[in-house]
């Protein structure tokens, strides 16, 4: 929340605070370790009665079409969390730095994060910010398949797009266009979609000789993440994913390793920080139970010798 969310959506001074709390309680910080590789999984199991694995969704989808590679062409959350790193007084290398001062901009994709994008690229300046998507654009009231109280599936303007950036919808981005290595503009082709009459998703196809070339300087890649990373940590521990790449869990938010929990977005999929607050909550009501539970305090008894 602190590098991943623009400072001028969240005062920093919300989480100042509830980490003051968090110490205030009693809760030990660890910072600069690498999860898995500096511990090990297997250590961790042996070293705790339970663990909690709140590691995030953190790889992005990408857009795998010719001239990914061109400079210029980026994920959003590396743009957004330099330029909170950059307020907070942290130095930037200067091979690292990207910025939108004076450059034409497109962001790729939805969401709370491609806005964020936006609003970030205007206040450093961007010459231009262009948003496009390929759906088609969302109806204004709820269609049938989306019935309260789901998550209105309507159109919205988020308060980043209404300081200025121009919308595209029914556009399949076909290829990145470049000149000695740097992004210069994109190939897209608009789409045809048909939907059925209770406007779930329907299907598209590209309308005949609707090619064209944007002008670009800066892309962001804002197309959602896919799940949490499957690296040293849950090797280690073989932990089990669902279909979805996701940790799986029981109904006490229990992983199939006895005293291994998982919680947000580990084991929903990327999604808002209310689930993943409200995930942490079920966890922990499932790590109060497997700690009280007789069978444990057995475990806990004979392990330690008291």
């Amino acid at each position: 929340m602190r590098y991943g969310i623009p400072d001028y959506k969240l005062d920093r001074s919300i989480l100042d605070r509830r980490l003051e709390q968090l110490y205030k309680e009693g809760v030990v910080f660890e910072t600069r370790v690498n999860v898995g590789t500096d511990l090990s999984g297997m250590y961790l199991s042996r070293s705790f009665d339970v663990v909690v694995i709140c590691v995030g969704a953190q790889i992005p989808r990408n857009l795998e079409i010719p001239g990914r590679d061109l400079r210029g062409v980026h994920y959003a959350m590396p743009f957004l969390t330099q330029q909170n790193r950059r307020i907070a007084g942290d130095t930037i290398p200067e091979n690292e730095v990207i910025t939108a001062c004076g450059k034409q901009v497109i962001v790729i994709g939805g969401g709370d994060t491609g806005s964020d994008c936006i609003g970030t690229s205007i206040r450093q300046g961007a010459a231009s910010v262009t948003h496009i998507y390929y759906q088609d654009v969302p109806p204004e009231e709820r269609p049938l398949c989306n019935p309260w109280p789901e998550w209105p599936k309507t159109f919205k303007t988020s308060s980043s797009q209404e300081e200025g950036c121009e919308r595209f919808w029914k556009y399949q981005t076909k290829e990145f266009i470049g000149e000695k290595g740097f992004l210069t503009g994109l190939k897209v082709a608009e789409l045809d979609w048909t939907r059925p009459e209770d406007g779930s998703r329907g299907t598209y196809t590209e309308k005949p000789d609707s090619e064209k070339i944007i002008p670009a300087d800066l892309v962001f890649l804002s197309l959602g993440f896919q799940h949490c990373e499957h690296g040293h940590l849950l090797m280690d521990m073989k932990l089990e994913l669902d279909k979805r790449g996701n940790i799986k869990k029981d109904d006490n938010m229990m992983t199939g390793l006895s005293g291994i929990f998982a919680a947000g977005d580990a084991e929903l999929g990327a999604s808002l920080v209310v689930h993943a607050i409200f995930s942490g909550r079920q966890a922990a009501e499932g790590v109060h139970r497997y700690l009280t539970s007789e069978r444990t305090l057995k475990m806990s008894y004979n392990d330690k010798k008291y």
